[in-house]
């Protein structure tokens, strides 16, 4: 990739879980032969269909964690070669939330991409194994500041014995705990007793991104060992500390963390910014990137790229 066609006004931003939905990125496949290739090369790595899946459904397949993870890497693979494809301007930056990272990677360089797809499925079935049915949950708690919802879990933590932590830091006013089902109830009880506008249990099997996903960080990290990891062409800033890594062993260590540390989101966008990054791409299904991102950074445009239409404005805008 040359350098000089690298953009540092411009950064990929990659969705997590939740942005999946039955039939996505068809008209970009219609139009586009790279979205069908990039599934094909799943499809062969995982040793099934996951095109006619993400296609046909049903949603709850779909939606199992552990076909979940390498349908929307698959995803967002896809529209970074469609955009590719049709020009030479690269972002100078690139992040992902949560599942997104591992797609930030790839885009960039670091991870295979087909050692990646088998990968993040192995990822889907430790986090869906870490915790028994029912025993963990996640919650939205929106209208609170960080640091009230972080005090707030660790005062419920204290009082119930039971674990409940800050999961992802989304948007100013929008934060997402995970832990102990019983502690994410209390501390959903305590947010609204703290002034939150709401603070409702989200339909998730997964506690993602607290410490009840350590036992899966640790057999998760001897799966990465085998991976091989290169020095990202573009630079990824991680979930976990809001940096760019070069060295393997730190991109693998801080991959294996992020399983149980939150999703600093709020902060990467703002590090971006800082950098001088004006424009965001959301490449992959959704819109989710977007509408967080309006709420951390006004003065930025976010450009989501899911469809023809979608990559040709926001080629226009770019270019």
């Amino acid at each position: 990739m040359e350098e000089e066609r690298q953009r540092p006004d411009l950064a990929f931003l990659f969705p997590g879980q939740g942005s999946q939905a039955v039939g996505m990125l068809q008209d970009l496949a219609a139009a586009f032969p790279q979205v069908r290739e990039t599934f094909a090369e799943a499809s062969e790595a995982l040793g099934f269909d996951l095109w006619r899946l993400v296609q046909e459904g049903p949603a709850e397949e779909l939606d199992q964690t552990v076909n979940t993870q390498p349908a929307l890497l698959a995803a967002g693979v896809a529209v970074w070669r469609v955009w590719r494809s049709q020009t030479d301007i690269c972002p100078a930056w690139m992040a992902g939330h949560s599942l997104g990272e591992y797609t930030a990677l790839v885009c960039a360089g670091s991870l295979p991409f087909a050692d990646t797809v088998k990968l993040v499925a192995e990822r889907g079935r430790l986090m869906q194994t870490a915790v028994p049915e029912g025993k963990g949950a996640m919650a939205a708690v929106l209208g609170l500041e960080d640091h009230v919802v972080v005090g707030l879990c660790r005062r419920v933590s204290e009082e119930t014995g039971q674990r409940v932590a800050a999961a992802n830091f989304n948007a100013p006013g929008q934060v997402v705990i995970a832990g102990e089902t019983a502690a994410v109830e209390r501390a959903c009880e305590a947010a609204r007793e703290a002034g939150a506008k709401r603070a409702l249990k989200l339909a998730v099997s997964v506690p993602s991104h607290c410490e009840l996903m350590k036992p899966a960080a640790e057999r998760f990290a001897a799966l990465l060992e085998a991976v091989p990891v290169e020095t990202p062409k573009i630079a990824v800033i991680h979930n976990v500390d809001v940096g760019t890594h070069a060295a393997p062993e730190v991109i693998r260590a801080l991959l294996a963390q992020q399983l149980y540390s939150p999703v600093r989101w709020s902060d990467t966008i703002r590090f971006l910014r800082d950098q001088g990054v004006s424009r965001f791409v959301e490449a992959g299904p959704g819109k989710v990137l977007t509408g967080l991102n309006k709420r951390i950074v006004k003065e930025c445009r976010t450009l989501p790229v899911f469809d023809p239409a979608t990559l040709a404005a926001s080629l226009e805008e770019i270019l």
